[in-house]
C-alpha cells in the first residue's frame, strides 16, 4: 500500500534555549561557552593569540558614522563601537575537531587558520555543535575565514557535480541536541576604492569584508548530521541565513532557517553549487529586508535526497528555490513556494509546478488526492505565494484532484516531456517573462523587490481587479502562454479539474477554484 506523505510547511521557530550536550563525550577539543567563563578542555580560555583557541574583543563589524569611502552600508547596517566591544570572539587557529556546547549571548565563533590555509589540504576544521546557543548582533555568529579550499572558482571549468568531501570548513550537528545560531551580517567594507572625477562617489572598489549571513563561510563548507541524524540546528538571521562563498553541501541533520533575506546563498557567480544529499531543511524567508529566495545559488542547485521546504519572501519577486545555472532534482522531497519560478533543468525526480491565477494567502492547506480520494500530499505554506513546486516519490503517474481546503481547483495542464527527454534551456537561462514583467538587474546580482503599491519603474505589472497580482498567463488567444515561457512545456488549451501527473516534469497554469 502506498504511504501517505504529509508535509506541513509551518516551521518550528522556537529558537530560544538549547538542549544539553549529549552524555557521551564526543571526540575533539571541548569548548564550553558561558558569558562568565569559557573553558577549553576544562581549563579557562586564554587571551594569548598564539594559542590554538583564544578569546578577544576584535569582532569585524560595520562601524557607524563613516563616510561613503568606508563601505556600502547604510544607517541600517551600522553598529556602535560599544555594541561591538560587548561581543566575545572565540578564535580557532589550528586544524582539528572542536566540540561546542553552552551559550554565548553576545559572541562569535571565528575560524581562521591563516592566509596560507586555502592551499593546504591539512587546514581542515570540524565544528561539532553539541547543544550550543550563540547570539551575535553585529556580525555572523559563526564564520570560517581561512581554511582549505577544495574547489576552484573558475567559471570556464565549473560543473554542477562537485566533490566537497575534502573541504576545510565542516559542521556536524550532534545527535540528540538542539543548537541555536542567531546572527547578523557585515555590509561591504572597502579594502581600496576609486573615486569619480569630482571625488563624490566610489566608482570601483575592492572588498575587505562583506559577510551576509548569520552562519557564514568564505570557503567551501559541508554540513552533516550525526549517526542518527536527529540533531537540530536553528538559524535565525537578520539578513541571510546560511552562506558559503563557493560551494555548500548538506548531507544530514535537521536545519531550520528563518531569515530576513535568502535562507541559503552560495555566491560565486556561475560557479557555486549548493548540494543537498540528505537531512531535513526548512527555510522561511520572513521578508524583513523586503526580498529573499528560500535557496539562492549563483551557480547550480542540486538536490539528491533529503527533504527540502523553502519559502521565499511573500512580497517580492523571488523563488522558493533559485539558481542561475540550473536546478536539478535527482531525489528526495521538495516543497518550494514563492512569487517567481526558476526552471528545473533536469534530474530523475518527478515534480509538479502549480502556477496560481492569483496570489495565494499563506496558511491555507493544499492537498493532492488520488482516484480513491486518499491524500498523498499536503502542503501549507505560511507565506503568501504564486508558485508552488512539489517533488517526491509520492508523485506517481496518475490522475489527481487538487484542493485548497475543501475547494476543488482546476488548471490548464502543460504537457511535459517524458523523463530523460525533457527539452532543456541552456545553462544560465530562466523562464522568460512577458514584456511587461521584465526584472531590472540590481547590483551584485540581487533581485529587485517590491512592496504592495510600490513597484520599481519598469516593473509594474498590469492592473487586475481587487488588487490581485497578475498571473504569468494573461488571457491570450487559445490560452497559450508567451513563447518560451515554460521551456519544454506546451499548454493543451483546456481547463480541467483533473491533474494528470506523468513521470518527469509537470506544470499546471492558472490554478484556481472550479471544476470545469
Amino acid at each position: 500500500m502506498k504511504k501517505v506523505f504529509v508535509c506541513v510547511l509551518t516551521l518550528i521557530l522556537i529558537l530560544t534555549g538549547c538542549t544539553a550536550p549529549t552524555e557521551q563525550k564526543i571526540n575533539g577539543v571541548q569548548i564550553e561557552l558561558d558569558d562568565n567563563k569559557i573553558t577549553v578542555d576544562g581549563n579557562e580560555i586564554t587571551k594569548d593569540g598564539s594559542q590554538d583557541v583564544y578569546i578577544a574583543n576584535d569582532i569585524v563589524f560595520y562601524l557607524e558614522g563613516q563616510d561613503f569611502k568606508y563601505g556600502e552600508g547604510t544607517k541600517d547596517d551600522e553598529h556602535s563601537q560599544s555594541e561591538a566591544d560587548g561581543h566575545t570572539v572565540v578564535h580557532i587557529t589550528k586544524p582539528g575537531r572542536y566540540v561546542l556546547s553552552g551559550s554565548l549571548s553576545k559572541g562569535q565563533i571565528a575560524v581562521d587558520l591563516g592566509e596560507d590555509a586555502e592551499t593546504d589540504p591539512n587546514a581542515v576544521v570540524t565544528l561539532i555543535l553539541n547543544g550550543v546557543d550563540i547570539t551575535c548582533t553585529v556580525a555572523p555568529a559563526v564564520i570560517f575565514y581561512n581554511v582549505y579550499e577544495c574547489g576552484v572558482a573558475d567559471e570556464e571549468t565549473a560543473v554542477k557535480d562537485v566533490d566537497t568531501e575534502k573541504a576545510g570548513a565542516n559542521v556536524i550537528i550532534a545527535d540528540g541536541t538542539e543548537n541555536n545560531i542567531n546572527g547578523s551580517y557585515v555590509a561591504k567594507i572597502y579594502k581600496s576604492y576609486e573615486l569619480s572625477e569630482d571625488g563624490t562617489t566610489v566608482v570601483d572598489s575592492k572588498k575587505l569584508h562583506k559577510y551576509d549571513a548569520a552562519f557564514y563561510s568564505k570557503k567551501t563548507m559541508n554540513i552533516d548530521g550525526g549517526e542518527k541524524g536527529d540533531g537540530i540546528l536553528n538559524i535565525k538571521a537578520e539578513n541571510e541565513g546560511l552562506d558559503s562563498e563557493l560551494h555548500l553541501t548538506i548531507n544530514g541533520g535537521n536545519i531550520n532557517i528563518t531569515s530576513g533575506n535568502d535562507g541559503i546563498n552560495t555566491n560565486e557567480d556561475n560557479v557555486s553549487v549548493t548540494t543537498v544529499n540528505g537531512g531535513t531543511l526548512n527555510i522561511l524567508c520572513n521578508g524583513s529586508t523586503g526580498e529573499g529566495d528560500g535557496i539562492d545559488s549563483n551557480g547550480w542547485l542540486v538536490i539528491n535526497g533529503g527533504t527540502v521546504t523553502a519559502q521565499a519572501c511573500a512580497t517580492s519577486g523571488d523563488a522558493g528555490i533559485d539558481s542561475d545555472k540550473g536546478i536539478y532534482i535527482n531525489g528526495g522531497r521538495v516543497i518550494a513556494s514563492g512569487n517567481m519560478l526558476d526552471r528545473i533543468a533536469g534530474g530523475e525526480q518527478t515534480y509538479a509546478v502549480f502556477s496560481f491565477a492569483s496570489r495565494q494567502v499563506g496558511d491555507s492547506t493544499y492537498t493532492l488526492e488520488n482516484a480513491d480520494g486518499k491524500v498523498i500530499g499536503e502542503y501549507a505554506p505560511t507565506n503568501d505565494f504564486t508558485y508552488l513546486l512539489v517533488a517526491g516519490d509520492e508523485l506517481s503517474p496518475s490522475d489527481y484532484t487538487f484542493r485548497q481546503g475543501d475547494t476543488q481547483l482546476s488548471a490548464i495542464s502543460m504537457s511535459g516531456m517524458p523523463q530523460g527527454e525533457r527539452q532543456q534551456m541552456p545553462d544560465g537561462e530562466k523562464q522568460e517573462l512577458p514584456e511587461d514583467m521584465e526584472r531590472p538587474e540590481k547590483p551584485d546580482g540581487e533581485r529587485p523587490h517590491w512592496t504592495e503599491g510600490e513597484m520599481p519603474e519598469g516593473f509594474a505589472p498590469p492592473e487586475k481587479p481587487d488588487g490581485e497580482r497578475p498571473d504569468m498567463f494573461e488571457e491570450k488567444e487559445n490560452m497559450t502562454p508567451p513563447d518560451g515561457m515554460m521551456g519544454g512545456f506546451m499548454a493543451n488549451g483546456e481547463v480541467s479539474a483533473t491533474f494528470t501527473i506523468v513521470k518527469g516534469g509537470n506544470q499546471f497554469a492558472k490554478v484556481s477554484p472550479g471544476t470545469n
